[in-house]
């Protein structure tokens, strides 16, 4: 009789009943990144997937730095840990754990174990944190080694490599203003306003101008809260220089002054250093004066004369202190006038004659009541004479007039002609043209016998002077259009005889004497 029937033995374990608590265990275990939930369910491959994952994510985040890791990568991962749980729930519903026997158990492990993602991503965002940490103190120190190196190049030169540093210092205090960084950005702008005006530290006042001036356009790009007491701390130093730089140059000691003045006027005008700026050119107008009085009393005209031009340049480019300003200028102008006679003398002296005559007969020109005028109109004379008859010049003239002895003297040509005379008396006077006389012929004047004014058919315009003995010399000038040579005579005159002087013309080849 044949035995009972055994049913056959199923091929895999029969699934286990639906269980949404071991479900949920396996889904945090998946969350944790370590793919647990899976190995729990013994899916090593999938396993291995997870842990895949989660490496790759490793490998781009460490170590950690400024950038973090991109966030398409983060993205990715957090949809690879999500498909884990959602898949590991449905693997999970219904196939048995191969531990922890307990279903609670398992739950609370996934929910132990989620604190390894948490605090990983807590650890890494500190760990980012201070990476961006240490690349803003990167930053700045960077930022502050640049600073060093302009403070050793002129400003011209520098002037890029602090805006450089400073626009590093700003996207600190604005862009980063709770890092440790920005908190030192105060500090650093103290030191880079010193290297910045280094100059003026070192008294270097014309070289501090411009640095200066750039500082006090640092507040238009900085905020205020950053600089503090350096918003204002170029300016009273600013007016130190351009006052200071000014008057170098008003001295003679630096370069132009008038654009230092100008600048401080308008920029600073109720400063103690604007309120000195009269009183500064006023000393210089004074001292080029009495230096007319000096060894080099043209030098000081030339000065004074500068110094009106560039003190009503002053005075119109700037409101304050015109009035002071256009006083100086004025009397700088009548000094340089006054001057005039004293440079008129010295070249005379020197023996430079043509000089001494034009700066004579400006003179003349420039000081109509002036005591010395009437001599220098005489020594105007006597400079042109010089020009012919050099022993002319030895002594300066005088304003002496008249004496005993008579001087005739005629035209015998067909020119207007200025008679020049100088020594013991100096003077001119005019002879208008003879009408009926010609320039003689060189070849003519050769001739025996030969005498100019000797025709006494012919009226000559003449005129007498009396001057005392001694030598006194004379050059007859033609009128200022005509071509001739002017004529000239030495005569040492003595009591006892009467004396005439002829002007007359003579032709050579094209040449009038």
């Amino acid at each position: 009789m044949p035995g009972p029937l055994v049913p056959p033995m199923p091929s895999s374990p029969p699934p286990a009943p639906p269980d949404g608590l071991r479900a949920a265990a396996v889904a945090l275990l998946n969350l944790t990144g370590l793919g647990l939930g899976y190995l729990l369910l013994r899916r090593w491959l999938l396993l291995a997937g997870s842990l895949a994952a989660t490496a790759v994510l490793l490998l781009v985040a460490l170590p950690a730095d400024a950038d973090g890791v991109p966030g398409s990568g983060l993205v990715v991962y957090a949809v690879v840990l999500l498909l884990a749980a959602v898949h590991g729930a449905f693997v999970g519903l219904r196939t048995r754990l191969s531990w922890p026997g307990r279903r609670p158990v398992a739950l609370v492990l996934g929910v132990v174990l989620l604190a390894v993602p948490v605090g990983g991503a807590l650890w890494y965002d500190s760990a980012r944190k201070e990476a961006v940490e240490r690349a803003l103190l990167d930053r700045l120190d960077g930022a502050d080694k640049r600073v060093d190196a302009a403070g050793q190049k002129d400003f011209a030169t520098a002037r890029s490599d602090y805006r450089d540093a400073l626009a590093v210092y700003r996207d600190l205090a604005v862009h980063h203003s709770g890092s440790r960084a920005a908190a030192q950005v105060p500090d650093r702008m103290r030191t880079y306003y010193t290297t910045v005006a280094a100059a003026y530290g070192h008294r270097d006042y014309c070289t501090a101008v411009e640095p200066l001036k750039y500082l006090r356009t640092v507040p238009n790009s900085m905020p205020r809260d950053q600089l503090g007491t350096l918003t204002h701390w170029p300016d009273d130093r600013l007016a130190t220089s351009l006052y200071e730089c000014g008057a170098d140059g008003l001295t003679g000691a630096g370069g132009d002054w008038v654009p230092q003045f100008g600048y401080l006027l308008d920029t600073f005008p109720d400063s103690d250093q604007a309120a000195k700026v009269v009183p500064a050119v006023d000393a210089a107008e004074k001292t080029a004066a009495k230096a007319v009085a000096g060894k080099d009393p043209c030098g000081a005209v030339e000065r004074l004369r500068t110094l009106n031009t560039q003190i009503v340049q002053l005075s119109n480019g700037s409101a304050v202190q015109a009035d002071g300003l256009v006083k100086v200028a004025g009397r700088a102008d009548h000094s340089g006038d006054s001057g005039e006679y004293a440079c008129g003398v010295r070249q005379y002296e020197d023996g430079d004659f043509a000089k001494a005559q034009e700066t004579m007969r400006q003179f003349v020109t420039d000081s109509p009541h002036d005591k010395n005028r009437d001599r220098a109109r005489k020594i105007a004379i006597g400079a042109e004479v010089a020009q012919t008859l050099p022993a002319a010049g030895k002594k300066l003239p005088t304003t002496a007039s008249g004496g005993g002895i008579s001087v005739t003297v005629r035209n015998d040509s067909p020119d207007e002609i200025t008679v020049l005379y100088t020594g013991p008396v100096t003077g001119s006077f005019t002879l208008g043209p003879c009408g009926s006389c010609e320039a003689y012929s060189f070849a003519s004047s050769l001739l025996p016998g030969w005498e100019p004014c000797g025709d006494s058919g012919k009226h000559y315009p003449q005129h007498t002077i009396s001057l005392p003995p001694g030598t006194t010399y004379f050059v007859h000038r033609p009128k200022n259009d005509s071509t001739a040579t002017p004529g000239s005579d030495t005569a040492k005159l003595r009591y006892g005889y009467l004396y005439t002087e002829c002007a007359y013309t003579t032709q050579s080849l094209g040449s009038t004497y």
